[in-house]
């Protein structure tokens, strides 16, 4: 082969492996997860047609302005990834935040667990923003024990489902997650036990044979998980469907007090935030917020509530221009820098 051949077919070899690569590149998706801005919903409007939040059963109060929830857009998913591309274009941009996919994935999850565990997170926190609500507000609210979720193949599978409320076993009252394992204690593994359940807004009993525990022998099994959830004594609906995760709770619980008392708590403010509540009304940490402010800012808003052990991601990211940020750690923090900001007063910020 002349050495013109040579360089010729080498040429050519290399000009196909570059496509190659570059084909790769660009049709194989890449193990990362993109990061960026996701819509807003004001808790204090309506969606679907439908009040966002609705309460009825109790006096509520006239509100103006807007307490926006943020939320991020994740494209990627534990089992998908993106295209080279994306991950360029998210290198680049200040409001998207590209990131290894098993940084925010266990391995092995797949797309519906983690979608429906966002549905489970969801759902907890709207029962914890209204406890903290109605705490800060010192109105009663009932405490409930239920399902949290069932093992697959248990005895209680296809008999009790995640969200059930247990009322009863074998006659035993449950009041609280203690009397669970109290009631179970008396029930020998291979019989049958009968189980109070309220499942949406109906009241049935359940029949389900134990069978011996696999971790605990001598002990009935019945394959589920309990927690506690928290309901007001009149009914308080948050319409909001294909959102996911705990970090509403914040704005939900803020939402609540804003309609239950008198007067507009941002003053017809265009106010957004995030953030976790639990039912002492402890705000905690969330991710993205980088892209929860941009996306807020490019919505209008003026005032954000960020959790205080966002700080620094708040400082890393840079305040967007024309918002004031607030760290708060509880409710009554946020309930007061509200105040503060609507009365022209200084909040205290992250630095």
């Amino acid at each position: 082969m002349s050495f013109e051949r040579r360089r010729v077919w080498w040429s050519g070899t290399a000009t196909l492996l570059a496509l190659t690569l570059f084909a790769a590149g660009v049709l194989v998706p890449m193990p990362y997860v993109e990061i960026s801005p996701g819509p807003v919903f004001d808790v204090l409007g309506s969606t679907q047609g439908k009040p966002l939040l609705q309460i009825s059963g109790a006096t509520t109060y006239p509100t103006t302005g807007t307490l926006d929830i943020t939320t991020v857009n994740e494209r990627g998913g534990p089992d998908t990834g993106i295209y080279l591309g994306r991950v360029i274009v998210g290198w680049i941009r200040r409001d998207v935040r590209i990131l290894p996919r098993d940084a925010l994935y266990p391995e092995g999850a797949t797309g519906a667990q983690v979608s429906a565990e966002g549905v489970r997170q969801f759902s907890d926190s709207k029962a914890d923003s209204v406890a903290a609500a109605l705490s800060y507000l010192k109105i009663p609210y009932r405490t409930l024990v239920i399902v949290s979720s069932v093992t697959d193949g248990a005895p209680a599978d296809g008999n009790l489902e995640p969200g059930d409320e247990l009322t009863s076993i074998n006659g035993q009252k449950i009041v609280v997650i203690d009397d669970v394992g109290a009631a179970m204690s008396k029930v020998a593994p291979g019989s049958v036990a009968t189980i109070g359940v309220i499942r949406g807004q109906g009241a049935k009993t359940v029949e389900v044979k134990t069978e011996q525990s696999p971790i605990e022998p001598g002990r009935a099994f019945l394959g589920i998980e309990v927690g506690e959830t928290y309901r007001a004594n009149f009914p308080i609906a948050v319409n909001l469907d294909d959102v996911g995760g705990p970090s509403a709770g914040l704005m939900l619980s803020l939402g609540i007090i804003d309609k239950l008392t008198p007067g507009s708590l941002n003053g017809g403010r265009h106010v957004a935030g995030t953030g976790t509540i639990d039912p002492t009304g402890i705000v905690g940490p969330i991710g993205g917020i980088a892209q929860k402010m941009a996306g807020a800012s490019g919505e209008g808003a003026t005032f954000f509530l960020a959790p205080a052990d966002n700080c620094a991601d708040v400082v890393e990211a840079g305040v967007p221009d024309g918002m004031t940020v607030a760290k708060v750690s509880t409710l009554a923090e946020a309930v007061s820098a509200v105040e503060a900001y609507v009365a022209g007063h200084a909040v205290v910020g992250c630095s």
